[in-house]
Formats: structure tokens, sequence, C-alpha cells
């Protein structure tokens, strides 16, 4: 049964495909974007958050380095809620390679990334925690970035222009008439209903899946995973972006987010995309790796670990792993495959997603006869909260919690809580301490038709992702959220349900470390949880 329809279908809300409703929606294209589960699911959330300035690639890939200084600075402009512009540093310690950096240095010039030497005694002073062994040290213009909010505002901005998307909208077949794609059959997963959509441009930007949906229409697509494990400690290690200055490895990148930093990452080839496991042995490697620039990093209690699936792109011959290229490639399969009406884009980063949409969306539009050019670069991603309107709401938030809440929530969804804060004192409760998430906040994102679970609040409010890790806020989340969605994931019927399932998600990311500090954390909330509410191991009594 055919129950929508659009110009341009795309499947995938991770950055590429919500970069691409949003350039194709700017350019007056009828566009829709399904997305199998909640948006931003896999590896663009599941990364260490870097903005790059390029620098990692000055030797090796001089083209993907242009890309990302260009790309930096243009989403420091239109994204600026969703990038601290923290400045990066570039490091060697004692037995890294001296003769990397003469390269690197000429790589970097070539490619217009900005450097600065800076001695020793500065480094240190800056990033006191750095290890004594250093050598030396260079500045760049690297920064950190908020994937979620950056995509979230991505998909406001293409809502104003008329862009759509569903969440927990999986395809599952391609329907071909005469070598021309004519519809795509989907399943609601919450529903779990199923029907079909009808499009004349079917986008592939499903990401490390791509090759999945390639397959439903009998296609191949040689999209490699390759697994990405990080490791979360639960303060700031760093007030800037730390690389290691020399050839891209593992563990090599601290990323400080917040009150939180992100070290990784490894590079393990997988069969399967779903593959987000993490053992102790990958934290081992990371850790020992990361000591070389901060010596007293086992001083630090580690949050959690998690893992991405990155979409690299392998030609027929090519290396996969830590040497596959970073570069993106869009494959029009009307003239790979003889098949109309489908195209696939894959490879890429986060840092580059816009540019890939507009390179993409160059190459689509004119088969709709669409001849606007791309404006995504010219434009921010949302209004920013003016200042009086912050100020006048600072009475209703915590300490620094109204810029925090602006800075999520943007221009329009601000003005709603501000306003429920004002008429319900009762709201004005701090549900998350450690990112100061109100109850009026949590209120106003449950009640969006894309919610309909408290991970999926978790996700655009960071109720949760702070240092304690949903300790305290899983079941005052739960409690005002729960009752509030208009329809409710399988496992999430009331709040304790929805509670547990939270918390199971949470204890993924700690059991490969449970040792030490974290141990200790985690007892203290077993027993918190198990004694309260009799939920233990993930089964309720």
């Amino acid at each position: 049964m055919v129950k929508d329809k659009a110009t341009v279908v795309i499947v995938g809300g991770g950055a590429t495909g919500v970069g691409i409703l949003r350039d194709l929606s700017m350019r007056g294209i009828d566009a829709l974007l399904i997305e199998k589960l909640d948006m931003v699911n896999g590896a663009s959330s599941r990364y260490h958050g870097l903005l790059h300035s390029g620098a990692r690639y000055a030797v090796k890939d001089q083209e993907a380095a242009r890309e990302c200084i260009e790309e930096n600075t243009i989403l420091r402009r239109i994204g600026k809620s969703c990038v601290e512009a923290t400045t990066g540093m570039f490091v060697q310690v004692e037995g890294d390679d001296p003769d990397f950096v003469e390269p690197w240095l000429k790589g970097c010039k070539e490619s217009g990334i900005p450097t600065r030497e800076i001695s020793k005694e500065e480094a240190l002073r800056i990033e006191p925690n750095l290890s004594r062994k250093l050598v030396v040290a260079y500045e760049v213009p690297d920064g950190a970035i908020d994937g979620f909010r950056m995509s979230w505002q991505n998909l406001q901005s293409a809502a104003r222009y008329g862009g759509r998307y569903k969440t927990y909208t999986e395809i599952i077949g391609v329907n071909i008439e005469n070598a021309v794609v004519k519809s795509i059959t989907v399943r609601d997963n919450v529903t779990k209903e199923e029907y079909e959509i009808e499009c004349e441009i079917l986008v592939n930007a499903a990401g490390p899946w791509a090759g999945q949906v390639a397959h439903m229409a009998g296609l191949e697509c040689n999209v490699s995973p390759s697994k990405g494990t990080l490791i979360a400690f639960n303060q700031r290690i760093s007030n800037r972006v730390v690389n290691r200055l020399r050839k891209p490895s593992n563990g090599d990148i601290f990323v400080p987010h917040g009150s939180i930093t992100i070290l990784g990452t490894s590079s393990i080839t997988i069969p399967d995309p779903e593959d987000t496991s993490t053992s102790w042995e990958e934290v081992e490697e990371l850790m020992k790796t990361g000591e070389g620039v901060f010596e007293h990093l086992r001083d630090y209690r580690i949050l959690r670990v998690f893992a991405g699936s990155r979409p690299l792109y392998v030609p027929k011959g090519a290396e996969g792993g830590r040497n596959a290229s970073r570069g993106f490639v869009t494959i029009d399969h009307e003239k790979e495959d003889g098949l109309k009406g489908m195209m696939t884009i894959c490879g890429g980063k986060f840092t580059t997603y816009r540019l890939m949409a507009e390179k993409f969306c160059d190459v689509l539009a004119p088969k709709l006869h669409n001849t606007a050019k791309c404006r995504t670069a010219e434009e921010d991603l949302v209004p920013e909260v003016p200042e009086a309107e912050k100020k006048a709401a600072r009475q209703y938030f915590p300490s620094y919690g109204v810029n925090l809440a602006a800075t999520r929530l943007g221009v329009d969804k601000f003005g709603d809580v501000v306003k429920t804060l004002k008429e319900q004192p009762e709201t004005r409760e701090v549900l998350c301490e450690c990112e100061n998430v109100t109850m009026a906040e949590i209120q106003r994102i449950a009640a969006e038709p894309t919610s309909h679970s408290v991970a999926d609040v978790r996700r655009r409010t960071r109720m949760g992702m702070g240092t304690c890790q949903g300790n305290y806020c899983a079941l005052r989340s739960a409690a005002v959220a729960n009752k509030l969605f208009k329809n409710k994931l399988e496992g999430c019927n009331d709040s304790l349900g929805d509670m547990k399932n939270f918390l199971q998600a949470r204890w993924k990311g700690i059991t490969p470390v449970m040792a030490g500090k974290t141990l200790r954390e985690a007892e203290m909330t077993r027993g918190m949880y198990e004694l309260l509410f009799n939920v233990n191991g993930g089964r309720r009594g």
C-alpha cells in the first residue's frame, strides 16, 4: 500500500543524510529522509567529536586536508552553538619519529592549515597534564563538535524549507520496474506497519549499511565497516584537542567535550556494521597509547567505552581499515549499473558532511531539471537565541543552565520551555544536574512526535550523558517523559521499563572497564536500582 511519496527519498539519518536533506530542501526539491532508529544513531554520534583542521591528513591526503580546513571555517560560522572552539595541539613525545615533523609542516602549509610552534614551557603551561617527555608542540585550529546537535539543527533548517523526516522507519525493499526505481517498502519500527513510499530518486546514504541497502536493489557497494572504539573520561583532561604528531594510528586523539574528554580511536574491519561491541583489550591498547601523551591517564575515572562503525569505501583491490581513504564517493547507479533513480554516497567524515552533500546534490539536482545553487554555507543552521531573551529567562534556570538550554533548544523551543518554566514553577526542577536539564525541557522534547523513549530524549538534551551517566536522572526523566510519548518503543511501555532499557544501554559501555573507580561507581548504581526498584541484571523481579 502506498502511503507516502516524495521526489527524493533519502535513506540514512546520519550527518551525510541530514546534510543532503537540508541541501535539497534549500534548492526547492521535495525530499523525505527516513532512518530506521532515532536520528544520529550511528557513526555520526559514535566518534570522538573532532572538528578537523585537516592537519591529521596533511601528509597522506592533502585534498582531504584542504577540505577539512575549509569546512572547519564554515561549520564554525553556520553552526556556532554546535562547535566548541578549543583550538588544537599536535605534540611529539620522546620516542616519536622526529623526521615526521618536516613533511607534516610542509603538508599543512600546502593545504592552507595554519600552524604555530609552541615552546615546551608554553605547552605545559597551557596543558599542565601533558607528559614531561614532551619534545615539540604545534598549535592548529582543531575544535570539538556536537554531532547530535549539529545533525538535529540541519533537520530543523531543512524543515523550514519543506524538508521532511521520519524516525524509526526502516527500508526493507526497493521496488523496481523496467530498470527504474518506483518506490521503496518500509517498516515503522514502532507500530510495525509496512507500507510503500513512492519516489523519483532513492538516495542511499546509509553509511556502513549502504551495502545492505544497495543489495536490496540487486546492486553491490563496496563499503567496509571499520569499528572505532573510544573512551570517555569523567573530566576534562585537556582544554584543547590534543593529537599525537605522528602517522595516524590508534589512540592518538584527545577531544574535550563539556565536562568530559574522549580518547580515540581504533580501526578494526568488521563484517557487521551493527557490531558496536568493545573489549578490555581494545581499551587497554588505547590507554597504553594515550599514556604517552598524558602519563597520569589512569588516574582519571572512565565513564564508559563506546564504538562506532565508519563507512569506508574500498574499491576492489584496495586496502581497508586504517589504510583506507577517508574520502567519499558518489555512485550514480544509472551510469554504473543501468538502474535509473538510485544514487549512493558513502565514505567521508563528519567535518566534511556539508561539502559532501553539496557535491552530491550538484550531481542529483540536474536529474530533476533543478539548476539552483547550493546555499548551505551561506545561512546559519538555526537562529541564535537573542541575548536579551536569555537574560530575561535566567531567573528560571540553574546556574549556567540558560546558556546550555539555549544552545540545545534553539530559539523556538527555548521560548516554549521558558514559557512553561514561567507558568509552571514545578517544572523548574533540575532532572539532570550534570547537564542542567530541567523538567520543562524534558517535557518539551518528550512530547515531540519523534520521541519514543528516554534514550531519544537523551540524544536531544544530553540528559544522562554527563559524569554520573544517568545514575540519578534516569528514574526522574523516565517518570516525566514516558507518559508524554505519542507512541512507545517495545519494552518502554511504562517508566520502569523505559528506565531499565536506558540503564542497560549505559551499562553496556561500562562493562568492559569494570575496575577501580569505575567499578565503585557501577556498584553504587547497581545497589541503588536493585534495592529501590528491584531492577537487577536487566530483569524486573
